[in-house]
């Protein structure tokens, strides 16, 4: 979240321990749909393929890019997120400055990809 906001000072970050929470938030139409979803591969009740999977499956959800953040650097797991239609495979970094620059480079890709997308 720091390195997010570190990137782009206008940045807002909603952090949510579980499933469950982040799927009552993303539903109740309270908060304005996130311009990206971070999922862990390995967070608790649900790992997130299977968050992913729900996401990709819901018609509110499902154009809203989606990075995998994981310490997983395993090629299997980023290529079944890849698939399953994640925007992005991160891991985790042990230096933060690595962290902000991926990100930069995530955030300024994503930026493209829509601009792209509204052309006509």
């Amino acid at each position: 979240m720091e390195a997010l906001v570190e990137n782009d000072q206008s940045a807002q970050c909603v952090v949510v321990s579980s499933w469950k929470e982040a799927t009552r938030k993303l539903g109740n139409n309270i908060l304005p749909l996130p311009d990206a979803i971070f999922l862990d591969l390995n967070m608790p009740r649900i790992n997130g393929i299977q968050g992913l999977r729900e996401i990709k499956q819901t018609s509110l959800l499902n154009n809203i890019p989606v990075i995998i953040y994981s310490t997983s650097s395993s090629k299997k797991d980023m290529q079944e997120t890849l698939q399953l239609g994640a925007s992005y495979f991160l891991t985790k970094k042990s230096n933060f400055e690595e962290l902000r620059k991926e990100l930069s480079v995530i955030s300024s890709r994503l930026e493209n990809e829509c601009a792209n997308q509204s052309l006509p």
